[in-house]
């Protein structure tokens, strides 16, 4: 296992979940699935603002009769396992005066977020944390806040290889999103379409395959079937509609193969995932954002999972945004959280040591 691969963890540790924007939903999502699941309270610290989850609590509290949730600071994670009952221990990570208005963009939850994830990582980096579960952040409020990064995945490559002391490029990660039936993983995440066309060569696909591989192989599956997409529509017809996959993609798959991956391709874009959804493949990967996630989000994003392939530790996450029109309503589904929490949980469950 090389140093970008998710380490050994045990049970004995709490999976941490960030609160996200305190502005969007994040907050209630967290109340609700710990509602829903009460079994989750004690294998869960959420990393936030007391007074924005004491908010979210109430407002889920109207649209659910179970009993009341509460949450109770802790002073550091080696006290996470001491709340009672419908009680659910908070690592004050971020400094908030008084919860900002549902909703709207806003450079204090932007920073507040961002605290959110920094705490959340180090911790997982010192080995204090079994996984990481983060809730929705907004894109232009972290901007707003001053921060670099354009999202959690970024960051947190960013965080882990600081903490490995070396260089980003170095610490290569990758975007997988699973739903019921279909799982895929991205060449290039948060680019625009230009930035991300220059971005398919030989060295990142090959790169990608590796990762997903790797991925694959901890999760129990060595020879997991891996399809590539091609770039251009059809795969290119022979070349007719672009050589990018005569020149590119297939001489990656092709030194994948010879690497002993179970890789094929490229396969024509537009058939690709439903062949996967159907049983052929166990993972497609894409060549840019947009192919890849419109067929999970159109098929599952009520059960989509974002996971973060490379890190050097567990991080899932939800597949839908802030939802802001949704926040303070008390009416957000729980279920793409709670799909990451339990996809965090089997994947920590099955490393070893």
């Amino acid at each position: 296992m090389n140093a970008s691969e998710q380490v050994s963890t045990t049970p004995h540790i709490p999976v941490l979940v960030t609160m996200g924007d305190p502005a969007g939903v994040g907050p209630e999502i967290i109340a609700r699935a710990l509602r829903e699941r009460p079994e989750l309270q004690r294998q869960l610290v959420v990393v936030g603002d007391m007074a924005t989850l004491e908010r979210a609590a109430l407002a889920t509290d109207a649209n659910d009769d179970r009993a009341t949730l509460g949450f109770v600071q802790i002073p550091d994670l080696s006290h996470w396992g001491e709340m009672t009952e419908n009680h659910v221990s908070v690592i004050q990570a971020c400094e908030l005066k008084q919860p900002v208005a549902w909703g709207r963009i806003d450079a204090l939850a932007g920073r507040a977020a961002a605290d959110c994830i920094r705490f959340a990582a180090e911790a997982a980096l010192k080995g204090e944390a079994r996984a990481v579960v983060t809730a929705p952040i907004h894109k232009e409020a972290l901007a707003a806040a001053g921060v670099s990064h354009p999202g959690h995945t970024e960051f947190l490559q960013a965080q882990a290889a600081a903490h490995q002391g070396v260089s980003v490029d170095a610490l290569p990660v990758r975007m997988m999103l699973s739903c019921p039936g279909l799982s895929t993983v991205l060449v290039s995440i948060h680019v625009s379409l230009r930035q991300a066309l220059e971005a398919v060569t030989v060295e990142r696909i090959l790169q990608t395959l590796r990762i997903t591989s790797a991925h694959f192989h901890r999760c129990g599956l060595p020879l997991a079937r891996i399809a590539v997409a091609g770039l251009n529509p059809h795969a290119g017809e022979g070349g007719l509609f672009g050589r990018e996959e005569l020149d590119i993609i297939s001489p990656a798959v092709q030194q994948a193969v010879q690497e002993g991956m179970q890789a094929s391709g490229p396969h024509a874009p537009d058939t690709v995932f439903m062949r996967a959804r159907q049983g052929d493949f166990d993972v497609v990967v894409a060549m840019y954002h947009d192919q890849g996630l419109i067929p999970v989000k159109l098929l599952g994003l009520e059960h989509g999972v974002n996971t973060t392939l490379g890190l050097p530790f567990v991080r899932t996450s939800p597949d839908h945004g802030t939802a802001f029109d949704l926040a303070g309503t008390g009416r957000a589904s729980a279920a793409s959280l709670l799909a990451a929490i339990d996809a965090a949980l089997q994947m920590t469950a099955s490393s070893s040591t």
